[in-house]
């Protein structure tokens, strides 16, 4: 296929149906989801499981808005594979030619990595996490928690690790592309983690340092997983270039 060379309102131009095409994509898939709403909330209180009784809401609206959003977070799992393509084929130019054969695989590790990351806060950090708030206020105070607040906290939570569990793919093409090294990032580890502790202290739901070790720790094998992760992308890219 020939090369495009775009001005760079050609660029915008790309830019914007690529967007109009992904947010097509989510309208589409969280309509499919809303209907399955109340499903989805019930599956979203199993981190809280014996800790939290009946969700409340406190504004006549507030019924219809955590609906709405529980189909549009659903939505953008399902439609992920879909803005993942959009935003390969937007950036798939500036790659050079080598690298645009690797668009399935792309997306098709872009979306493992974001649903294990998802999965990763659902099954392990949330149970904790809501365990550990809900109680502590012991005898003296009874949770009477909002959907609303609920469903932003869980919601959250899980799309923060879906986009934190992307760093091992985005190493790979990084390095793939001569961007990125694996050895620049073995003697970058001390900021790394300093980074990684930052992090992890502002996603976590608690404050406390077990709740934020239990993503800093995942963390920093993910950073190791990405470290190797590019030495196998820089071994590609010097036999692809010899």
């Amino acid at each position: 296929m020939a090369q495009r060379y775009l001005t760079l309102t050609g660029h915008l131009e790309e830019l914007r149906n690529r967007i109009i095409i992904s947010l097509a994509a989510l309208l589409v898939c969280s309509a499919i989801c809303l209907p399955f709403s109340s499903a989805i909330l019930a599956a979203l209180r199993v981190p809280a499981r014996g800790a939290l009784g009946r969700l409340v809401y406190f504004g006549p609206e507030e019924a219809f808005l955590v609906y709405m959003r529980i189909g549009v977070i659903a939505g953008l799992i399902l439609s992920f594979p879909v803005i993942a393509y959009q935003a390969w084929a937007f950036v798939s130019p500036a790659v050079g030619r080598d690298l645009r054969r690797y668009a399935a695989y792309f997306v098709a590790s872009s979306t493992l990595a974001f649903v294990s990351g998802c999965a990763f806060a659902f099954f392990v950090l949330l149970p904790a996490a809501l365990k550990f708030l809900l109680g502590i206020g012991g005898q003296d105070m009874e949770p009477v928690i909002s959907a609303a607040r609920y469903i932003s906290f869980v919601t959250a939570s899980m799309l923060a690790c879906g986009a934190v569990f992307e760093m091992p793919v985005a190493a790979f093409f990084l390095a793939r592309a001569g961007v990125l090294t694996s050895a620049a990032m073995r003697r970058k580890f001390k900021y790394a983690l300093a980074a990684i502790m930052i992090v992890a202290a502002v996603i976590t739901p608690t404050a406390d340092v077990f709740n934020m070790m239990l993503l800093a720790l995942p963390m920093l094998v993910l950073y190791e997983v990405s470290i190797w992760v590019a030495f196998a992308a820089e071994k590609k890219r010097r036999s692809a270039y010899a």
